[in-house]
């Protein structure tokens, strides 16, 4: 069966859709948005928040450290900006308290393995790694080794990139996110026939869909083509500052966004034709032959 179970979730075939709502680094490092994000997420249905997770001085090129730009807070060297938007040890520890009393999940991308061993402290469910690290050989062996379920995302990927990756967690534990890495991504690019591709080449894994349209519609798209798993950014407001803002969805955005991915789950069925109680009246009244 095609489907992924740790700690009380479950995501595949047979289960409803697994709806992430991706706060990312849209907190811009404040833990007060980081909530309103986290209570927003939960009013509208989703089943987790995904944060990201790095170590600067890992993940950022030495020749960038001392780049200057400027930020809300100022102007300041790329390096320093790193910092300002991570969350600490005792950061993390309030949003995994505050996320279990709002009961959702939360996960990370982790974009180094120093990150892994970080976010792992607290013991979530289930990982993320970006379409940026599918090539990173050591970060997707450090996923396996910690034998927990991983949503590998396959933005500006090759087929043969996607192959290497699956083969690497020998079927196990993997979860792969059909996804174009433009934010935010004209509909032309979003190519979403790929998640039927993805779906029959790996009949064992749940494929589902990580999106940064503007729109809703390529989303509801996404599951009515057997998605397992949708992820979309959330935000309090897209004309905030950030990088990923314009390619997210607002919190209202958010309630349309899960309702009719509920109602898309229950038109589409079981795919076996039968005569339903409700059509009888017709069938007797307007069926003239027998």
């Amino acid at each position: 069966m095609r489907s992924i179970n740790s700690q009380n979730l479950n995501i595949g075939d047979g289960y409803p859709v697994f709806i992430v709502a991706e706060i990312g680094i849209n907190h811009n490092g404040s833990i007060e948005i980081a909530k309103k994000l986290i209570e927003g997420a939960k009013a509208a249905g989703c089943d987790a928040v995904k944060f990201q997770k790095r170590t600067p001085e890992i993940c950022v090129p030495k020749d960038q450290w001392n780049i200057e730009r400027n930020t809300p807070w100022g102007r300041m060297t790329y390096i320093d900006y790193r910092y300002r938007v991570e969350f600490t040890k005792e950061d993390y520890a309030e949003i995994d308290k505050f996320c279990k009393e709002k009961n959702i999940f939360w996960f990370a991308s982790c974009w180094d393995e120093t990150a892994v061993d970080f976010i792992e402290q607290f013991d979530v469910p289930i990982y993320k790694t970006s379409s940026a690290s599918l090539t990173d050989t050591n970060l997707l062996l450090k996923h396996k080794n910690i034998n927990k379920p991983t949503i590998v995302s396959t933005g500006m990927s090759t087929m043969e990139e996607i192959e290497a990756a699956e083969k690497l967690f020998e079927k196990k534990n993997i979860l792969i996110a059909h996804s174009t890495s433009s934010y935010p991504c004209p509909n032309e690019e979003l190519n979403l026939k790929m998640i039927t591709t993805l779906r029959n080449k790996y009949p064992e894994i749940p494929i589902g869909y990580s999106g940064h349209e503007t729109g809703l519609a390529p989303t509801w798209a996404a599951v009515s083509l057997g998605a397992n798993f949708v992820e979309r950014h959330i935000t309090l407001d897209r004309a905030m500052w950030g990088s990923d803002q314009a390619a997210s969805v607002e919190v209202d955005g958010f309630h349309r966004l899960v309702r009719n991915i509920r109602d898309i789950e229950i038109a589409l069925g079981d795919g076996i034709k039968r005569v339903y109680p409700s059509e009888m009246s017709a069938r007797t009244k307007l069926r003239r032959v027998k």
